[in-house]
């Protein structure tokens, strides 16, 4: 008889950590899910600001074709996707090349007075800077989940739990001006 209550005391225990470990599994991949989706997010942003950029050039190309044509290819070269699964550094890469085309396209508007008179430039550039704030949003929502995540994953016992089931610490993606 008393073997038996063991055995259903083991059982009982055993049964209430594999519950425990389900839970601390599904609460690791809701926060890995929210990074991605974050991440996600900015690279659909990015990609409408890439393509804000291309409008501003294609626009541009009657008013400078000179200027324009080598710097269209070169912002075209360097773009990439950024999806759910991309690193941080990605990301500040092609924020990297969309400034540099902004601060050449205001460069190149400066020698054209027409340019910065035509209001589809003006709509374009605000576009640019619109999806700008939308990215900065996102990043800051990008860091606060990997914050969240980081935070839980410097817990006991839930650390090792999530070390087994290969979850790790996130790099946060830097801030403009850090």
């Amino acid at each position: 008889m008393l073997s038996m209550e063991i055995l259903v005391i083991i059982g009982l225990i055993l049964l209430l950590l594999v519950l425990w470990i389900i839970s601390v599994q599904r609460k690791f991949a809701v926060m890995d899910g929210n990074i991605q989706n974050a991440m996600n997010q900015i690279g659909v942003q990015i990609s409408s600001r890439f393509d804000a950029l291309f409008a501003v050039l294609d626009l541009m190309k009657g008013y400078a074709a000179d200027d324009i044509q080598p710097l269209m290819e070169r912002a075209a070269a360097r773009r990439s996707v950024i999806t759910a699964r991309s690193a941080p550094e990605e990301v500040s890469e092609q924020e990297q090349v969309i400034e540099e085309t902004v601060k050449s396209i205001r460069l190149a508007a400066e020698r054209n007075p027409l340019l910065c008179a035509d209001k589809n430039y003006t709509k374009c550039m605000d576009a640019v800077e619109c999806y700008g704030r939308m990215v900065y949003t996102s990043r800051l929502i990008y860091n606060d989940s990997v914050t969240k995540l980081n935070s839980a994953l410097g817990m006991f016992p839930t650390n090792v739990i999530a070390g087994i089931l290969g979850f790790h610490k996130r790099e946060y993606l830097s801030q403009k001006g850090d």
